[in-house]
């Protein structure tokens, strides 16, 4: 049974950083573009980042360049994300999900169950 489970989430000062982890078990995904996703409370699922499984190419929320990195380790089936230079507007539940064409909106086919982030002042 194939399964995305993100981890790494807490609470973080502005300006702190954290790095999600996104295992995938269950099946390879190295075959899969994969992505992250938030929902702050009272707000829609929106895109944060997604990777290629071609050639690696990436994008990004113009909210989160320069200060997100998305990346994937396909011998560990484990993609991740790091952020730096967190802002409060930042906070919400990150969702890893995959599929096999990249995609910017939330259609995607695999979903983990998220991860908290918290941004404090």
């Amino acid at each position: 049974q194939a399964q995305l489970v993100e981890s790494g989430g807490g609470l973080v000062q502005a300006g702190g950083s954290l790095r999600l982890s996104c295992a995938a078990t269950g099946r390879s995904f190295s075959s899969y573009s994969m992505a992250w996703f938030r929902q702050a409370p009272g707000m829609e699922r929106s895109f944060v980042a997604a990777i290629s499984w071609t050639d690696n190419s990436v994008r990004y929320s113009d909210s989160v360049k320069g200060r997100f990195t998305i990346s994937r380790d396909n011998a560990k089936n484990t993609l991740y994300l790091q952020m730096n230079g967190l802002k409060s507007e930042d906070t919400g539940v990150y969702y890893c999900a995959a599929d096999r064409i990249l995609r910017l909106g939330a259609t995607y086919e695999y979903w983990g169950q998220g991860t908290q982030v918290t941004v404090s002042l």
